[in-house]
């Protein structure tokens, strides 16, 4: 299966038909753990993975014989650089366009100077899991706006750019 990657504007309906499919992914995976959750809990939840249009920095979809296979967005997260909303669709899955997807995600954070990129996911995507720590992705604490909400979150970080400390220490 050949694909492109294009960047598209975050309203594009391909773009949205992608998340919308994620969505229902996310529901049988997350749903029956969230069953017995109060109603003010659900809505922080929805509220915390909220994204706003204004936080996106760039918008991908992978496409093959014309129809949207994937999907990644960059958002800036207040200073953070945060990958968000990487799918695949089921008949997609295998051949390389989610971690085409994640490297784009990576190259254009790196281009524009982010110190690192991060990432929350859980334990019903051990896809995803093993698709980030093999680009090299480590485990970091849950970051805000995901700790109050969802504590259990898995949360990954790759550095992309020495600090001052790493500079101190190749000098010496």
């Amino acid at each position: 299966m050949t694909y492109q990657i294009l960047e598209v504007p975050v309203d594009d309906p391909r773009a949205a038909a992608l998340r919308a499919a994620l969505d229902e992914d996310l529901e049988r995976r997350y749903g029956p753990l969230n069953r017995d959750e109060p109603a003010h809990i659900k809505a922080a939840r929805i509220e915390a993975l909220r994204v706003a249009p204004e936080e996106i920095v760039s918008t991908w979809i992978a496409v093959t014989d014309d129809a949207p296979v994937g999907h990644v967005m960059l958002r800036r997260l207040g200073s953070e650089w945060e990958l968000k909303r990487l799918v695949v669709t089921s008949t997609a899955r295998g051949r390389g366009i989610g971690r085409a997807l994640t490297e784009r995600v990576i190259a254009r954070a790196r281009e524009d100077g982010a110190p690192r990129v991060i990432l929350q996911t859980g334990a019903p995507q051990p896809e995803s899991i093993a698709l980030y720590t093999s680009l090299g992705f480590t485990p970091t604490p849950v970051y805000e706006p995901y700790r109050a909400t969802m504590p259990n979150s898995l949360c990954f970080e790759l550095r992309l750019a020495a600090g001052p400390l790493d500079s101190l220490i190749a000098q010496s």
